[in-house]
């Protein structure tokens, strides 16, 4: 269950990055392990195909540095579902901080 809350994060983190720039997996690691998120590529990549498959990130094949990487940015689709997924976050966050 808790694998499941917190892919639903990651997705959430993901879609925020790719809407401020274009952002590579290798840069997403490190800004997930840098919110406590330690997942494998193994578990990222896929996450960012099925992401892309859906519509909600579109990539794109640049070279930097000499090396071949994929960038990811955020489609309009993506851009609707982040922002619901902002709205219902808030909604709960208020929620479950009344205390």
């Amino acid at each position: 269950m808790l694998r499941e809350i917190f892919h639903g994060f990651i997705r959430v983190h993901i879609l925020y990055h790719a809407s401020k720039e274009p952002m590579s997996g290798a840069f997403m690691m490190k800004e997930l392990r840098r919110h406590g998120y330690h997942i494998s590529p193994g578990t990222l990549y896929p996450i960012l195909h099925k992401m892309e498959a859906q519509g909600f990130l579109e990539g794109e094949w640049k070279v930097i540095n000499g090396k071949r990487v994929k960038l990811y940015s955020i489609t309009e689709k993506g851009l609707e579902v982040l922002k619901e997924s902002k709205a219902k976050i808030k909604e709960l966050f208020d929620e479950i901080m009344e205390e």
